[in-house]
């Protein structure tokens, strides 16, 4: 945009200069200089502060489908990239083990439940031990405990969406045998999608919740998009300490961007984003409200822009 007015301004000099209406001395030779350093710091640089802009990502978190329960997969009903609800059936492991554990409780539990009666009918005829009784009784507990622990596991063979979304990469088949410990197939989770910003840490002072935001995307070239900003994350990796037995590795300190979260007016908009869509964000604070034009102006270009660019 600098450029831009730059080359007008000094379109217009040689313009009045072949027209004679100013004389082409000194000063106007160097009048371009004088109009580049007056945008650069009565404008340009101060509209970092008062519109600061930057990279978009959109983001949605990934699941990673573990089974609680080992044994043969029977059937595998979903499609890779089909969208599913919350609850629908991913695949199904052979219940016929954890089936058969729940019958053989069952029977288990019956049968102590009787004998619980019969001693508690006997003590109530002064014939029967207290000891007895409670005895039966401890037995009849842990076997509903365990009877409960069988059910989990005969349900836990059918394995569900953990949310609305999608598998992605998706191999496995029936006829596989997974295990309790292993990942077999990656979870997309559409129910809500994370719009991040990177802002340079010197632009990020006066950025504060719920202000204006305008986005392009590159899969949507030549349009803008409004929001608002939802938070400014308070942690990047270079600010985070984790537990160690080793002293201190001192490495290079950067000024990496801060990252501030977004979400866009309209809400149908992140539905048609697919995970991995980049963009431009301009956030608009309470400075400098000059440059908010300019700022709207440049992220226009962009977005024109996107039509032929592809980074």
């Amino acid at each position: 945009m600098i450029v831009v007015l730059l080359n007008s301004y000094i379109a217009l000099l040689a313009l009045f200069v072949w027209l004679r209406f100013i004389p082409f001395n000194t000063f106007w030779k160097i009048s371009p200089v004088l109009v580049l350093l007056v945008l650069l710091v009565g404008l340009f640089i101060p509209m970092g502060w008062g519109a600061p802009s930057g990279p978009l990502a959109v983001v949605r978190n990934s699941v990673q489908i573990v089974p609680s329960v080992a044994g043969e997969v029977v059937d595998v009903p979903v499609t890779a990239n089909t969208p599913v609800k919350e609850g629908d059936v991913l695949f199904r492991i052979d219940p016929t083990t954890y089936q058969a554990q729940v019958q053989g409780i069952e029977a288990q539990l019956k049968f102590a439940e009787l004998r619980l009666s019969q001693f508690s009918e006997l003590q109530r005829r002064d014939t029967g031990r207290a000891f007895d009784v409670q005895e039966r009784e401890a037995e009849v507990q842990q076997l509903q405990a365990q009877l409960e622990s069988a059910r989990w596991n005969l349900d836990k063979s059918t394995v569900r969406a953990p949310a609305d979304g999608y598998v992605t990469n998706l191999a496995l088949r029936k006829g596989a045998r997974v295990t309790a410990q292993s990942p077999v197939m990656a979870f997309i989770d559409t129910s809500e999608t994370i719009f991040g910003v990177e802002i340079a840490q010197i632009y990020a002072r006066y950025i504060v919740v719920g202000q204006p935001v305008e986005v392009t995307f590159k899969p949507f070239p030549g349009e803008i998009f409004p929001g608002r900003v939802e938070t400014v994350l308070q942690a990047i990796a270079t600010g985070q300490t984790q537990v160690g037995g080793l002293a201190v590795a001192p490495t290079e300190v950067q000024a990496a961007p801060f990252v501030a979260r977004i979400r866009l007016d309209d809400p149908e908009v992140a539905k048609r984003l697919p995970a991995g869509s980049t963009g431009v964000a301009a956030i608009f604070t309470e400075r400098v409200k000059a440059s908010h034009v300019i700022r709207k102006v440049v992220l226009r270009q962009a977005a024109i822009l996107n039509y032929v660019n592809p980074f």
